[in-house]
């Protein structure tokens, strides 16, 4: 088997704990030979980790496509707003390219991606890596092969648990839709796919409500402090309690803030990194709660629900067909057929790996489609992705027009003039 190699852009969770480790688990297949990353401890971590020489070692991307192609690949796990340019310039030098989603939080660089892979002929796969699950892609078999007959309508919710939404998109990177996108985006674009890949069907009509009910500082408690750290009052009766957080059960996500997992590196984070803050006195703006209403070309409907507010991270489905039913939850999909009553339950093998085996399969699928590469796209190709990224730039669109319906087809002519 060929080995492949990459470079990578942005060493830090999803580039380098989520994807690259792939390399290190199977050399024989994919080794990475550069790595682009401002950061001088996550890009000397990461060389050291992959045996990186020194002079491909690079602080931007320009740097990088200043020399000669170096690789077959570019995985490139930037942050949203900065996903386009290294894009389009690693296409236009002949790398393939597996880029984190979501694409970019611009609707017009997602069609101008598009277009660019098709003219240079290259791969363009978007991470939408549930679609690589067992228990996604055995819904999805089910569906094919006809076991609950046309799907008439799809229910999803997303719960994105109580604690997460404070880290990632209250105090964390994606809080702030001026700086990374819209949270149906950077976060539920994951579920936009899913439904789109489900449904099978053109999606032709959204509408979308939703809101920053909870995290704001008009719901600031009496007492409380700009950091948790700072004797807050209320800090020990918090759900949002950084203090108990990082240096509780959620050690590990302090990583995000410090190399150094000791007690004393993560006190000194929460007192000047923005994870420390007050959920009720930050900068953040994205919704912590937002549902999506949809139609499909053949009549078909989806209903999608995120929130904030809940005690597990988790997302659950229904799925409602003319012969049967299918309700999926953690590791378990049970599936009802209306004629012989027959209730088949199964239980699929969900490893410990990221995304639930997905963050791998990703990378074991891509390594396949480069290999046997003839024109064609891979499962997540940039074109389905713009497809399901249209869906949520229209319910985002709708939401800030309260409510109002989206017809996605001129919705998308008019950044495609």
């Amino acid at each position: 088997m060929q080995t492949l190699t990459a470079v990578l852009i942005g060493a830090g969770a999803r580039g380098a704990r989520s994807y690259a480790p792939y390399a290190l688990d199977y050399p024989h297949e994919l080794k990475f030979v550069a790595v682009v990353e401002p950061d001088d401890h996550r890009r000397e971590q990461f060389a050291a980790e992959h045996q990186i020489p020194q002079d491909h070692r690079f602080l931007s991307w320009e740097e990088l496509y200043a020399r000669p192609k170096l690789a077959d690949i570019m995985v490139i796990c930037t942050q949203d707003k900065m996903h386009f340019e290294p894009t389009i310039t690693a296409l236009n030098q002949g790398y393939h390219v597996l880029l984190e989603k979501p694409m970019s939080p611009d609707p017009k660089e997602c069609i101008a991606m598009e277009a660019a892979a098709k003219e240079n002929e290259r791969l363009l796969s978007i991470c939408h890596v549930l679609r690589y699950t067992t228990f996604w892609s055995t819904i999805k078999r089910l569906i094919d092969e006809g076991r609950i007959g046309e799907v008439v309508s799809i229910q999803l919710n997303e719960n994105v648990a109580y604690w997460h939404i404070a880290h990632s998109f209250v105090r964390g990177n994606w809080n702030n839709s001026d700086t990374s996108s819209p949270m149906i985006l950077s976060k539920s674009c994951h579920d936009m796919d899913v439904l789109s890949w489900l449904m099978d069907q053109p999606c032709v009509r959204v509408s979308s409500f939703g809101s920053l009910m909870h995290f704001h500082s008009g719901n600031a408690p009496v007492g409380s402090t700009d950091r948790c750290i700072d004797g807050c009052a209320v800090e020990s009766t918090c759900p949002y309690s950084a203090t108990r957080f990082y240096l509780g059960d959620g050690k590990n996500w302090a990583r995000h803030f410090t190399p150094d997992l000791s007690k004393e590196a993560i006190v000194e984070g929460l007192r000047t990194s923005p994870y420390g803050r007050c959920v009720y006195k930050c900068d953040n703006n994205v919704v912590d709660h937002q549902v999506v209403n949809m139609e499909f070309e053949n009549g078909a409907t989806a209903t999608f629900s995120m929130s904030g507010f809940t005690m597990k991270q988790e997302r659950i489905i229904q799925i409602m067909g003319t012969r049967g039913q299918i309700n999926g939850h953690d590791d378990k999909i049970t599936m009802y057929d209306f004629v012989t009553q027959e209730v088949n339950e199964i239980t699929v093998h969900v490893p410990n790996s990221g995304h639930g085996g997905g963050d791998t399969g990703i990378v074991q699928s891509f390594l396949r489609e480069v290999r046997n590469y003839d024109g064609g796209e891979g499962l997540t190709s940039a074109s389905a992705s713009v497809r399901s990224h249209l869906m949520a730039f229209a319910a985002e669109e709708s939401r800030l027009n309260h409510g109002k319906s989206i017809n996605i087809n001129e919705f998308a002519k008019s950044f495609a003039e």
